[in-house]
């Protein structure tokens, strides 16, 4: 199988700016970035490159979570890496990607805040007052790699520099 990608930690300063905006009563934001696990796939069968959750995170239902996970994929040409919600989580407790499919480009890796991969759920669950708890060090995304082409009159030179919806800035 051709190895297309790699994954590694953002910087710290990055990891923590990104968390205290999303998560700010945190104490030890220190801890939480220590204790970051790496992507990997549960199977050699396996197509997804599991994401861990960096801290305790409650879904609630009607709410949206956006989660820094600390992770960014060195991605070759050519290749993109889209991210869905976990299976299960979607399937007991109808957690959802925001944006449907994340798409993470391979030039996302040199953007001003490190190529960080950051991940929006919601809980849409069916019940009035219900919530889930993802525990740190569980899996609540996946990343999967795929190959994309291009048209033969494509002329795109332009360069990013950000996150969600940067493409068009």
């Amino acid at each position: 199988m051709e190895k297309i990608a790699e994954f590694e930690k953002v910087s710290f300063e990055q990891f923590k700016e990104a968390w205290l905006n999303c998560f700010p009563d945190t104490e030890d934001v220190k801890a939480v970035y220590d204790s970051i696990k790496m992507p990997k796939r549960a199977t050699s069968g396996s197509a997804g490159y599991d994401f861990y959750a960096p801290s305790d995170i409650t879904f609630n239902k009607g709410m949206s979570n956006l989660i820094p996970t600390g992770i960014r994929a060195k991605i070759n040409d050519g290749w993109v890496l889209c991210i869905f919600p976990r299976s299960g989580l979607g399937f007991k407790h109808r957690i959802q990607l925001d944006n449907t499919v994340g798409i993470i480009d391979s030039d996302y890796y040199n953007s001003s805040n490190e190529g960080h991969i950051m991940i929006k759920l919601s809980c849409d669950a069916h019940f009035d007052n219900y919530s889930v708890v993802v525990k740190a060090g569980d899996g609540f995304a996946q990343g999967i790699f795929m190959p994309f082409g291009v048209t033969v009159d494509d002329d795109s030179t332009a360069v990013r520099d950000g996150g969600f919806g940067s493409t068009t800035k």
